[in-house]
């Protein structure tokens, strides 16, 4: 029976892990090599790592960081971060990393896109769309941590890309972000209907059930999420987990 890639999205800052609530208040969560080894023991799909500062600071995520992270990680992991030049995605993949994934510049420079998809093939290049309500309720794309509303449709943007290319899209919801009460199973459903090439859901899983609801009604191919892998309880106890794979589907 096909299952879908579960995936921990760990955020960076200042190369240090943080888990953040609706893009703001960075949590100091630990140091991301220990992070991937705990992750190499409980046998994780995949792992996924975004510097949230990149973009705002003008640079591109620390390569020396992701070849640290590619001699240590037993699995398939992808980066995001400040990604805008062909060598800076040449790096990327040089340093370990499967995939190269593209936020901002995807929406500054559709071109740039269809360039990197040219020189490294589709199933190197994945787009995050980080997907914010507007105070109509709208569903619109934001750029640059979110602080930038593009006016642009988060369900439009998204076929955009498959015809740019794409290989991925990773659709996360920022008004979800950390809050650990499911994710925007309508937003996941409506990509995931319109687009032929996979979808990643993320922002907002707090429960197993939570997962299962964003495979079996967001339709989505990977279900990825950062609170539930880095938090144990109520309290937000830091603990890096990820439970027997037999617990997770049905």
């Amino acid at each position: 029976m096909y299952r879908p890639r579960v995936i921990p999205v760990l955020l960076l800052k200042n190369n240090h892990l943080v888990k953040t609530v609706g893009f703001s208040n960075a949590n100091y969560i630990g140091d991301p090599i220990n992070a991937v080894r705990l992750f190499n023991d409980l046998r994780v799909d995949e792992l996924v790592f975004l510097d949230i500062d990149a973009t705002k600071s003008g640079r591109c995520i620390d390569i020396d960081l992701v070849r640290e992270i590619g001699e240590e990680a037993n699995m398939p992991f992808s980066v995001g971060g400040g990604v805008k030049h062909l060598d800076q995605i040449r790096d990327i993949i040089a340093a370990g990393a499967e995939r190269a994934i593209i936020g901002t510049q995807a929406v500054e420079s559709p071109n740039f896109i269809i360039d990197a998809v040219k020189h490294f093939g589709t199933s190197t290049i994945s787009v995050c769309i980080d997907v914010k309500k507007n105070i109509w309720g709208k569903k619109k794309v934001f750029i640059k941590n979110a602080k930038v509303n593009t006016s642009l449709d988060a369900f439009e943007f998204a076929k955009k890309m498959q015809t740019l290319g794409v290989g991925e899209l990773i659709v996360q919801s920022v008004d979800n972000d950390g809050k650990m009460q499911g994710y925007d199973l309508e937003l996941i459903q409506n990509i995931s209907e319109a687009v032929n090439i996979p979808v990643v859901a993320l922002g907002g899983a707090g429960s197993v059930q939570d997962l299962r609801n964003a495979w079996h009604i967001g339709k989505a191919n990977g279900l990825a999420a950062g609170s539930i892998f880095v938090y144990q309880g109520t309290k937000k106890g830091v603990l890096i987990n990820y439970p027997q794979k037999s617990e997770w589907f049905y």
